[in-house]
């Protein structure tokens, strides 16, 4: 447990961000609404930053291997003074043999600190894929869908053991 004496205001509530599991409820909004999309965004944006490393840095593309698991490739798109456009995907077997997927299509908004999913592949083959894109509808869904799905996802890689900061470079 952390002791919130030893330390200023700020930094207790910056430890505290750094695991947002651990974050006080009345802190988070209604499930689906707009304040718990930003919530999760910020979410988004921790785990990547774990996954990732230093967001603003990277370039070109990177690939994390690990046992037992997918490859995962990393690609930068495009970059700006306050945003970076990545597209997450995972490698199934050689890139010509099968697709890759879910091919995610991120923004990193540099200065709020948040990740969010502006697109995915239109078409799933993998059931559970396939569900979590049904699950879409009105524009809030539709992001509330994409974005729980890329938060479950990237907490799974890391549980895997996947590390994009200091992986290889793409072929």
């Amino acid at each position: 447990m952390i002791d919130l004496r030893e330390r200023s205001p700020w930094e207790a509530l910056s430890g505290l961000a750094a695991d947002d599991g651990r974050l006080p409820a009345s802190w988070r909004g209604r499930p689906r609404s707009f304040a718990a999309l930003m919530a999760l965004y910020d979410s988004n944006h921790l785990r990547l930053v774990r996954l990732a490393g230093d967001l603003r840095s990277l370039a070109g593309q990177r690939r994390s291997r690990v046992v037992d698991d997918c490859d995962l490739e990393l690609r930068v798109l495009e970059r700006s003074p306050y945003t970076t456009q990545l597209e997450l995907t995972y490698v199934f077997g050689a890139e010509h043999d099968m697709p890759s997927a879910p091919d995610m299509l991120l923004c990193v908004y540099h200065d709020a600190r948040l990740v969010e999913v502006r697109g995915w592949t239109p078409r799933h083959d993998h059931p559970v894929l396939r569900d979590w894109r049904a699950a879409g509808g009105p524009a809030l869904d539709e992001r509330w869908a994409r974005n729980m799905m890329l938060n479950k996802w990237l907490e799974y890689c890391l549980e895997r053991g996947h590390r994009l900061f200091g992986a290889h470079a793409a072929p």
